[in-house]
């Protein structure tokens, strides 16, 4: 079943890209929550109108997005942590404590597009990926350390 996105939704695809997914995916979970709708030849055509319409807007977007990512280009955080005598975490690291930390830096960065691929549980050096936009993301390195 061929759907058109609403909005970015992770590990499926960007607003308006026109996916291929199941089709009980589609109906019970994606159209419902209006995440998306079915790519019929009419909404496609009225898709190509609106991006076509929407194209300098976009191009701001993605201006925007880059000024965004080349001024955390170079940041590296310090976050943090209180810790057993083992050097572990109570508790974990995410994306919550990364945006605050950036926020102390005066980088205003929303939590959702803050990406970590692990479960930080200890003390150490890690990465996380910051997506901006679809064609825009920095990584920033990081530093767990004991309070």
């Amino acid at each position: 079943m061929k759907v058109i996105l609403k909005e970015d939704i992770s590990n499926l695809g960007y607003k308006d890209d026109v996916v291929e997914v199941k089709s009980g995916y589609g109906r019970n979970y994606l159209i419902p929550q209006g995440k998306a709708v079915i790519a019929t030849e009419s909404a496609l055509k009225i898709l190509a109108e609106n991006q076509r319409q929407r194209a300098h807007k976009l191009a701001k977007i993605k201006a925007d997005a880059e000024a965004a990512a080349a001024a955390l280009e170079g940041v590296k955080l310090s976050i943090g942590a209180k810790t057993s005598s083992t050097g572990t975490i109570f508790g974990s690291v995410n994306a919550l404590q990364i945006a605050e930390a950036l926020e102390k830096l005066g980088h205003n960065v929303d939590r959702k597009i803050i990406e970590v691929k692990e479960t930080i549980k200890e003390v150490g050096e890690y990465t996380a990926t910051i997506k901006f936009h679809k064609e825009v993301a920095v990584e920033i390195p990081f530093e767990v350390v004991a309070e």
